[in-house]
């Protein structure tokens, strides 16, 4: 499969209802310590918003409330994809994502035949706390060297002026979170990517 070269990630349909009518393709919902409910009535919302603008949903985590709300992509890390159904998630028809950041976690997620694989931090992030270090460029050409035609999403510390130098080491698409939410305008700012991003489209 084909992912859009620009991959944003947000932790609200508030985040999706303003960006995605500007041209955003694909877009995954990151929520975190929100009850069931309240997640579910978000994923419906989003579902419904991207339905309406061609743009693909991928919802983090909650495989069980993207079944039951008919979505068809969500995305894993390591610990969720340990705990996750893949049987039941392949035969509800979901497509999978899965979070990697070693060689251990890549045959992890390889195992499962995803329909992406993501590797990250690139560069150093204010996202999330890990254990980590920052991968760097030639990481992405091995990996992508590893996984052959899957397509490879990067993530981490990824702005507009970084893009060049990650697709030119061999990733398909790049997921972005705060160079979007925390832009002093961050509908100028998805302009900016959508276009920065023309070319690998």
């Amino acid at each position: 499969m084909k992912l859009d070269p620009f991959y944003l990630i947000v932790d609200s349909t508030d985040w999706i209802a303003r960006l995605v009518p500007i041209g955003v393709k694909l877009v995954q919902l990151r929520i975190k310590d929100q009850p069931e409910e309240e997640i579910a009535r978000q994923i419906r919302n989003a579902k419904s918003i991207c339905a309406d603008h061609g743009c693909q949903l991928v919802v983090n985590d909650y495989w069980r409330l993207a079944i039951s709300e008919g979505c068809d992509f969500i995305h894993l890390g390591q610990e969720d994809l340990a705990d996750a159904d893949v049987d039941t998630i392949r035969n509800a028809g979901l497509k999978l994502g899965v979070s990697t950041h070693d060689g251990a976690e890549l045959s992890t997620a390889l195992a499962v035949q995803p329909e992406y694989v993501a590797l990250g931090p690139v560069y150093p992030t204010v996202t999330k706390k890990l254990k980590w270090a920052p991968q760097g460029l030639e990481k992405i050409t091995r990996w992508k060297a590893d996984i052959g035609d899957l397509p490879l999403v990067t993530i981490g510390g990824l702005t507009v002026e970084r893009l060049s130098g990650v697709f030119e080491h061999g990733a398909d698409s790049a997921a972005v979170v705060t160079d979007i939410t925390r832009s002093a305008d961050p509908e100028a700012r998805t302009r900016e990517w959508i276009s920065a991003t023309e070319q690998w489209r």
